[in-house]
């Protein structure tokens, strides 16, 4: 009895984890926007994760550069759709490698929270292996739920620096604002970057739209308190979740170009 029991147990936790990945993650296969159609210089590879998956990715060089931006993008789409985006901060002087996580673009397998933290990581080792980029000349950039992967991955690392973009505390909070509230106790764990943040080594960088109507402002804040320092948060006034780029415009840039100049000038 007590066996059955605990049999079914595990069978309902696996299929609520499955329910919640759905939930959290929602590829686009594919590739929809090509480097050569958009006028971006990108060339596309293929990366390999710890477990094996095969991963797809643009690399984005900038001419005489000697650091790197490992841009981590939010629950949707792909990786194509940030391509524009990615060639903006390429202009900064720094090369950039947009990859898909598992089961978005042209990667293979089937995404999970385990999954993206290791598609992160193979991303890094790329950067810091065959582009032969230093550790501390290195800076990550999540949006969204690319701000909980680069959380993870940037613990107990020497980077140069993070970049942290319409992120959030854990997915538990997110829900609780959300219909999904009263299953917010079951998410405590997931995507907890608020459990994490402390053991960042690097300068932190946040932005945050103060309209920002899917991930609330305040959870931004609460990330940037629990934070270590140095660090610095910018309010990006009247944007929502998916404008901050529009709405920053060119401060927004110049921002992002100070705060590389001074971690990996």
């Amino acid at each position: 009895m007590v066996r059955a029991a605990a049999i079914a147990l595990v069978i309902e936790l696996l299929m609520w984890n499955r329910l919640c990945e759905r939930v959290i993650f929602q590829p686009t296969p594919g590739v929809d926007l090509r480097p050569e159609a958009l006028g971006i210089e990108a060339e596309e590879i293929f990366l390999e994760a710890e477990d094996g998956v095969r991963l797809h990715a643009f690399f984005l060089p900038a001419p005489g550069a000697t650091r790197a931006l490992l841009f981590l993008h939010g629950n949707a789409g792909n990786a194509s759709h940030r391509l524009p985006n990615a060639a903006l901060l390429a202009r900064l002087g720094t090369h950039v490698l947009l990859p898909d996580y598992r089961g978005y673009g042209l990667s293979e397998g089937t995404p999970s929270e385990a999954g993206v933290y290791a598609d992160a990581r193979a991303g890094l080792a790329h950067l810091l292996g065959p582009r032969g980029i230093a550790e501390d000349r290195t800076v990550v950039f999540g949006r969204s739920l690319g701000g909980a992967v680069a959380v993870d991955l940037a613990r107990d690392r020497n980077l140069a620096g993070v970049i942290l973009e319409s992120t959030f505390t854990s997915a538990a909070d997110v829900a609780r604002g959300t219909i999904a509230g009263p299953l917010a106790p079951l998410l405590r764990d997931v995507l907890a970057s608020d459990a994490k943040i402390s053991r960042l080594r690097a300068p932190l960088l946040f932005f945050h739209g103060d309209r920002d109507e899917i991930v609330d402002y305040r959870l931004g804040r609460a990330l940037f308190e629990a934070a270590p320092g140095p660090k610095a948060f910018e309010t990006i006034r009247g944007a929502g979740h998916n404008d901050t780029i529009e709405v920053g415009g060119r401060p927004y840039f110049e921002r992002i170009r100070r705060f590389l100049d001074e971690v990996a000038p």
